[in-house]
């Protein structure tokens, strides 16, 4: 990546939609010579004006106009610094051909502009302070959304709501650290020196804030990330079935012969906007041939890998020594069990207690009728959220999650060692440490080797 510490003196170009024909193909210039080359790049019917489209033609021969025109275009120029990397930026969307799109990039390096390295347009808009870090990964996080949810998470971001978030209590820590600074450089000049509750009150009222952040990793985790559920359960328990009635079509096949399932069959879905990849499995037995038993070994990793498990049982049959192996190898992991084909028995689950299902509260469903499957969809639900709201400003990587637990551990740090009458000198550094932790958040004070990580997994031409 291009070194963060130095004033980018230099153009990037790349194409900036994804690859493949589509009716609208746009090529991407920033930087001091963006609007020569694109004048050189195709024949403009007016000037360019900042934030104006311009009717161009795409010349076959960029000097000759007329009869060597291959393509028209719209050609929109934003001066620096009003653009989105705040240099001269220009958006060439002529008709989505990879050959047209191509030339126009490949002439575009011939004039001078060299191939934007992936993120490097978000990189130039963060370093020029258009945006903050957190903004940033989530113009990635918003191009990579599969749910609405994960979209409207990313827009909240991009539009600054965690970082609104932390603002407080970094701005309440900054006032901290300067009391304890003042104490120190004007110790001689009958300056007081902070007593130690005002110390611990502070620190105490940065605390609950930056907590209740931590804690909304466990939902906004997931709304990032997703996670995978296992359907698992004996052959003909109808698994597949109730696979189909969560996805809301037949994509399993189902047959009334136990063992149709042979291998894994998965689809993504949206729970609530959690995405949710849900595997169905092999039933589990004693396979009776090859390739049954292939699919009972990959149903068992399935289970084993899953982050929730979804249990299904029979309700016209007794528990079996397989299901109840399969209970006791899910007694600590989050489980829900479905008594499937409750349609069938008048009973309002197996002739099994509490004890036997490991304590596991059971749901009747009826994969045939549809009965149970709301009351199923909430409990995979609140198993998956831990019960979590969703929240503006959550947390959503595993980089913010640790920016705060670093920062409420040196605040913990700071208040035991301000309880133990050590000089503030020390306490600073742990105070400074925390700021440390919160500027990271934001980009502030980020190392460009984290810098140049995070904008590499980006696409090109963003």
């Amino acid at each position: 990546m291009t070194d963060t510490n130095t004033t980018t003196a230099d153009t990037i170009a790349a194409i900036s939609t994804p690859p493949g024909r589509g009716g609208i193909g746009i090529v991407r210039l920033s930087g001091p010579e963006a609007a020569s080359i694109a004048a050189q790049l195709v024949h403009l019917r007016q000037p360019l004006e900042h934030a104006r489209a311009r009717l161009a033609d795409v010349l076959d021969d960029a000097e000759e106009p007329g009869e060597s025109r291959i393509d028209e275009a719209l050609v929109t120029f934003f001066a620096g610094p009003n653009s989105y990397t705040a240099e001269d930026l220009v958006e060439i969307a002529a008709h989505g051909s990879p050959v047209v799109l191509d030339m126009l990039l490949r002439r575009a390096l011939h004039l001078g502009a060299r191939l934007a390295e992936p993120g490097e347009f978000t990189q130039r808009a963060f370093l020029a302070g258009r945006l903050d870090l957190t903004q940033a990964e989530a113009v990635r996080d918003l191009i990579d959304a599969q749910t609405l949810t994960q979209a409207r998470q990313a827009a909240s971001q991009m539009g600054g709501s965690l970082s609104r978030r932390v603002a407080p209590a970094k701005q309440s820590l900054v006032e901290l650290i300067a009391l304890l600074e003042a104490g120190i450089d004007f110790a001689e000049d009958d300056v007081d020196v902070t007593p130690e509750a005002e110390i611990r009150r502070r620190i105490a009222a940065l605390t609950p804030s930056l907590a209740a952040l931590e804690a909304s990793f466990a939902r906004g985790r997931i709304v990032h990330d997703g996670m995978t559920l296992a359907i698992v359960g004996r052959p003909n328990a109808g698994k597949s079935s109730l696979f189909n009635r969560l996805v809301e079509r037949d994509r399993a096949i189902v047959t009334a012969t136990p063992g149709t399932t042979r291998d894994l069959v998965t689809e993504r879905i949206s729970l609530d906007g959690i995405p949710l990849e849900l595997v169905d499995t092999a039933g589990l037995r004693e396979g009776r041939e090859e390739a049954e038993q292939l699919g009972i070994a990959r149903s068992r990793e399935a289970l084993a890998d899953a982050a929730l498990v979804l249990i299904v049982l029979d309700a016209t049959q007794p528990l079996n020594d397989e299901e109840r192996r399969l209970l006791a190898a899910v007694q600590d992991r989050p489980t829900v069990v479905a008594v499937n084909k409750s349609d069938l028995t008048k009973n309002k689950c197996l002739a099994a207690d509490a004890s036997e299902l490991n304590n596991f509260p059971s749901l009747p469903t009826s994969a045939l009728t549809g009965k149970g499957i709301p009351a199923l969809r909430e409990r995979i639900l609140a198993l998956a959220t831990g019960g979590a709201a969703a929240e503006p400003g959550m947390l959503t990587n595993l980089r913010h999650h640790r920016a705060i637990t670093t920062t409420l551990a040196a605040l913990g740090d700071a208040e035991q060692a301000n309880a133990t009458g050590i000089p503030h000198e020390m306490i600073l550094l742990d105070l400074y440490r925390a700021l440390w932790a919160l500027d990271s958040l934001t980009g502030q004070t980020t190392a460009d080797d984290i810098l140049n990580l995070i904008f590499s997994t980006f696409c090109i031409g963003k």
